[in-house]
């Protein structure tokens, strides 16, 4: 039992946290697995029900964001597509429901994978574009003045997303190595 409290105790101080079943455990597990591999094994890095998932936030976020920041519209996809895993994880956290907060901190690294990709890409241009309109990143690179830095600004946001699934990877195999009640 002071092994379980420790490691409440780690992953926040003052919520009240549900313990990670083994059976979901491993679920986070091989959530974390697929997004390693599909992003570090496969050659087009592309995960079709989280990616396609991430792909419709993305673009719905280009819209909505313009509607009252028109300027600002290049931003809104990849701000929504980081916005709404983010949210879960905030949902997660005020119920205290690690499993919740854990897969949704991956999904958050898997998603900023996606966009390393994207990012890395800004200059190149060979990712097919949904409607074949203009790369966003090419646009908000340009307006920074460091378009030339694209592969490098996505390699290091790659290694954040990384991270963040090997942390929440990390966090899955300590609660196997919890006793069960």
């Amino acid at each position: 039992m002071a092994r379980q409290q420790k490691y409440d105790d780690d992953m926040d101080g003052q919520t009240e946290w549900q313990p990670v079943t083994r059976p979901a455990a491993l679920g986070l597990v091989a959530f974390a697995a697929w997004i390693i591999w599909g992003h570090c094994f496969t050659q087009d890095h592309w995960l079709a029900l989280l990616d396609g998932a991430n792909l419709a936030l993305h673009e719905a976020g280009h819209p909505l964001v313009g509607l009252f920041f028109p300027r600002l519209s290049v931003y809104g996809g990849t701000l929504f597509q980081l916005l709404f895993p983010a949210l879960f994880m905030h949902h997660f956290h005020r119920q205290g429901q690690r499993t919740g907060w854990l897969a949704a901190l991956m999904w958050l690294g898997e998603s900023l994978l996606n966009v390393a990709r994207y990012m890395k890409d800004a200059r190149a241009q060979v990712l097919p574009l949904v409607g074949g309109g203009d790369h966003d990143w090419t646009e908000i690179f340009s307006r920074w003045g460091v378009l030339g830095s694209d592969v490098r600004i996505g390699t290091l946001t790659a290694l954040l997303g990384l991270c963040l699934v090997a942390w929440g990877l990390w966090h899955a195999v300590m609660a196997l190595r919890q006793p069960q009640d």
